[in-house]
């Protein structure tokens, strides 16, 4: 059986929207899209190398 006092004092609440969402952003997270656009600018730059 579940013993809800010992799993109140284990609880954490989550974090609050406001606060997941600054955790969120405030990562410097690169994606395919920034991968993308860096791998064309090389491109581009070597181009006018030549």
């Amino acid at each position: 059986m579940i013993n809800f006092e010992e799993e109140l004092k284990k609880f954490k609440p989550s974090l609050d929207v406001d606060e997941a969402e600054g955790a969120i952003y405030s990562r410097d997270l690169t994606d395919v899209i920034d991968i993308l656009k860096e791998m064309l600018h090389e491109t581009k730059g070597s181009e006018k190398g030549r």
